[in-house]
């Protein structure tokens, strides 16, 4: 396999590894988008979150929870990003957790400025995609 997580996992890539649980692990992003950009990873290789067990997606959320207090630390506030899938923007077809944080001068927006429109759904459009996704 070439994925580049599973050579960090697997030391065969170095990385600036601050934790690791039985299930993942967290290293800075060796291109940051800020200072002090962490991923969070499993060790087992998946490609979107709903291909992982319950308890690596507990481990993983719980190392997620850990590090936030770290990162959250250094401007106040923190991005928490996950692209689940090459559609969402997966670079690395991975499962993996961007803590970044953030600061006002650090020209990133809201999230909703990653689009260039917001959609305008009818009553009808609303229903169809709650039906669709309710459990």
């Amino acid at each position: 396999m070439d994925c580049i997580f599973c050579k960090i996992i697997s030391k065969q890539v170095p990385a600036k590894i601050l934790n690791e649980t039985s299930h993942s692990i967290c290293f800075l992003d060796a291109f940051p988008l800020t200072n002090g950009h962490v991923l969070v990873i499993p060790k087992n290789h998946h490609k979107k979150i709903q291909d992982m067990s319950s308890a690596e997606n507990s481990d993983l959320f719980s190392l997620v929870h850990t590090m936030m207090s770290k990162v959250d630390s250094l401007t106040g506030s923190t991005l928490l990003a996950i692209h689940n899938g090459e559609n969402a923007g997966q670079e690395v077809p991975h499962v993996h957790v961007h803590l970044i944080p953030r600061s006002k001068s650090d020209s990133a927006g809201p999230v909703h400025s990653m689009f260039n429109t917001s959609l305008k759904l009818s009553d009808s459009e609303i229903e169809k995609y709650y039906n669709l996704l309710k459990i």
